[in-house]
């Protein structure tokens, strides 16, 4: 799949891109052509009006107004001047006679006046470039001159650009193929690992929700299969699935927590809160549960008044997670301490808490994953004590929607310390 999505994006990618070069490629084609044509035109123009100053004007008759061109005397000097610069001339009588040509053979075009140049096709492999001019003294017509230039001039360059053209197009477009499979490997590299982790994400999270709904299946086949059934038996039963539905409550509403977030559909309801006092509501919370497994649980704030701008649920289900996996992962006559701090980040006053536990601690290699969705350092131990592997992952989001961190650093058998810091309200 994602192989295909590639091999699309690098073809539109090279086609979108080849044919921007091929445009350019063709407008700079038909721009140098042009100038070239424009260049020889001017080079017609010239020779025109040079050829036209040098005209010998003469009376026709003795004694007439009529006038005509010396010929002869006219086009003396020019043959040789223009034959350096490939041009060739044409005069024509006031009635369209050729009188006198510099080409070898005559061309047989006919005559009509353009003074703007004019392509005309001699065979398939001669063409000239001709501006032809109206003579005029006054009102009369002494003739017309054709000044030719050959079109090879513009088809040898011109021949050459579209062959280096047509190859650096093929080598560009060949370098564009291949960027642009570059490019599109980069651009899908964070969509395959974004696709592994939903689907890493919902085999976990299927995997999570199989095992209990099996476990309370068979719970509830056992009681009705028994005819006579013992109330203590049964009792059994209906505890093992009322625990196994409270686990997949709470699984089903940590799951729907980060869907939301991830989604952005439930903005975090911002208010003024004291942290100090959220702190002590959470450990009030938790030490019955302490308390039960023999774990001396203590809040140490160093602080009267801790304001900070948060949502407080969010905050609550976040040191309640903490706290929570601090006194799971302790044994017993453990210590599991709170502790709220200041300290200056960047020059901006900050909150830090730091819930401190003698546990079981985390090994090193561990520590890298400890934030991802479903990862569990010791897979039997977090099911055992119903653990669902999503609540650091849940701490994490609700730190960085505070604008916050968290860090962690632990050692195997001495203790793990959670590190959370938020900005002071004023920040």
């Amino acid at each position: 799949m994602f192989q295909a999505t590639r091999r699309r994006l690098a073809i539109w990618y090279t086609t979108v891109t080849a044919v921007l070069l091929l445009a350019f490629a063709m407008g700079f084609y038909f721009y140098v052509r042009s100038t070239l044509i424009e260049r020889i035109d001017d080079t017609l123009s010239h020779v025109v009006e040079v050829v036209q100053r040098s005209l010998v004007i003469e009376p026709a008759e003795p004694r007439s107004r009529a006038l005509q061109v010396n010929v002869e005397a006219s086009f003396r000097d020019n043959f040789l001047v223009q034959e350096d610069d490939h041009i060739d001339l044409e005069w024509f009588s006031p009635t369209g006679e050729l009188m006198w040509s510099t080409f070898s053979d005559p061309i047989g075009v006919p005559l009509h006046v353009y003074s703007n140049g004019e392509t005309v096709h001699l065979d398939e492999s001669h063409l000239l470039r001709q501006v032809t001019e109206r003579i005029e003294f006054g009102r009369q017509v002494l003739g017309y001159l054709r000044v030719s230039h050959p079109w090879f001039e513009v088809t040898k360059p011109t021949r050459q650009l579209f062959f280096d053209l047509v190859l650096g197009l093929s080598g560009l477009i060949a370098i564009v193929a291949s960027v642009g499979w570059l490019l599109s490997g980069l651009a899908m590299q964070p969509i395959r690992e974004s696709y592994q982790r939903l689907k890493q994400f919902t085999a976990d999270a299927s995997h999570e929700l199989r095992n209990p709904i099996a476990v309370i299946q068979t719970n509830v086949q056992v009681a009705l299969a028994d005819a006579e059934p013992d109330p203590q038996t049964q009792r059994y039963h209906l505890q093992v699935v009322e625990r196994l539905t409270r686990r997949l409550g709470k699984l089903v509403d940590d799951l729907l927590f980060l869907a939301r977030q991830d989604s952005g559909m439930v903005q975090p309801q911002w208010g003024t809160i004291d942290l100090r006092d959220l702190l002590e509501e959470v450990v009030e919370e938790q030490w019955m549960v302490a308390e039960e497994k023999g774990i001396q649980l203590d809040l140490k704030p160093s602080l009267e008044n801790a304001a900070i701008q948060g949502d407080r649920d969010q905050l609550s289900r976040l040191f309640t997670n903490l706290v929570s996996n601090a006194i799971q992962y302790t044994p017993k006559s453990g210590n599991v301490t709170v502790e709220l701090q200041t300290s200056k980040r960047n020059n901006h006053l900050v909150y830090q808490v730091n819930v401190i536990d003698t546990g079981i601690g985390i090994p090193e290699e561990a520590l890298p994953q400890l934030f991802d969705r479903f990862y569990r350092v010791d897979p039997a131990r977090s099911k055992a004590s119903g653990g669902t592997g999503l609540g650091l992952a849940i701490a994490q989001v609700i730190v960085d929607n505070h604008h916050g961190t968290i860090q962690v650093e632990s050692q195997v058998n001495q203790g793990t310390t959670m590190r959370v810091v938020i900005p002071s309200q004023e920040n």
